[in-house]
């Protein structure tokens, strides 16, 4: 057992995995040779998938930026991904001190590197906690001591699913996981959701690459991503490619290629 509480062996290095690819297509550094190889692959078949994630990444932090500054303090973030300064917790520093944000993701060495950034990150105003745990059994990240320590669900939330529910399949029946989060959600919740989409090019190819992978990619159309939200009130402009959600600089050459849908929604009731 290794000193962040998993096993070596639970670390499969013999297959890409989505966080390590993306870390790749950002830039990072926590990564394999196998998640490089992957994601030249998706390069290859979706030319513009390294701009795609960096527009997924902003449109990230320009949400977190809106809903910290409509006054909610709390957030909890599942399918995290590995940490990319400036991460959830940062961005949502720049707006208000008092910020309490939980990381939830299924992979250990997410945990563990998001574990690392917590316990060295130094930062004053902020709780904070990490959760190894599976989107599937939403039940069960509601109802961790790791979250419940961090998150008050008797106050609003914001909930955050960036790029991760297109790990789902339809037998995973994720819009039923959606609706049991929702529902733990107090009145002025907000949800920041993300997903990868087909709609603009066909990306079969960059679909085949994830299913070489440790999850398979499931691109879903705007309708079906709207459905998501399903019990919430969309803030304008409603579901949008990333790159047209609120910008704050121009978008990035090629922005209309990009296959990520994004949108903001509020709980009223």
């Amino acid at each position: 057992m290794g000193e962040n509480g998993f096993r070596a062996e639970e670390i499969d290095t013999t297959k890409p995995h989505p966080a390590r690819i993306y870390d790749y297509l950002l830039g990072g550094k926590d990564h394999y040779e196998v998640d490089r190889q992957a994601g030249e692959q998706l390069v290859a078949a979706a030319p513009e998938a390294r701009i795609g994630v960096r527009a997924n990444r902003a449109f990230l932090r320009r949400a977190v930026r809106h809903v910290v500054g409509s006054g909610v303090r709390q957030i909890l973030d599942i399918g995290t991904g590995l940490p990319t300064s400036p991460n959830v917790h940062e961005t949502a520093l720049e707006v208000a001190p008092d910020i309490r944000v939980a990381y939830v993701d299924n992979d250990p060495i997410v945990h563990a590197h998001a574990g690392d950034l917590l316990g060295s990150d130094g930062t004053t105003g902020i709780t904070s906690g990490i959760l190894l745990a599976d989107l599937r059994d939403p039940r069960a990240i509601l109802d961790a001591p790791e979250v419940r320590a961090v998150i008050d669900f008797d106050e609003p939330v914001a909930l955050l699913l960036a790029a991760v529910l297109h790990f789902l399949a339809d037998t995973d029946k994720p819009q039923e996981i959606v609706a049991t989060l929702r529902d733990a959600l107090a009145p002025g919740s907000h949800l920041i959701l993300s997903h990868a989409t087909g709609d603009f090019a066909d990306r079969s190819g960059a679909a085949a690459v994830y299913r070489k992978a440790t999850a398979a990619m499931n691109l879903r159309t705007r309708t079906e991503i709207e459905r998501f939200f399903d019990g919430f009130e969309l803030i304008d402009p409603g579901v949008a490619q990333v790159p047209f959600w609120r910008p704050d600089t121009p978008p990035p050459p090629r922005s209309h290629e990009i296959g990520f849908y994004g949108g903001v929604a509020r709980k009223s009731r």
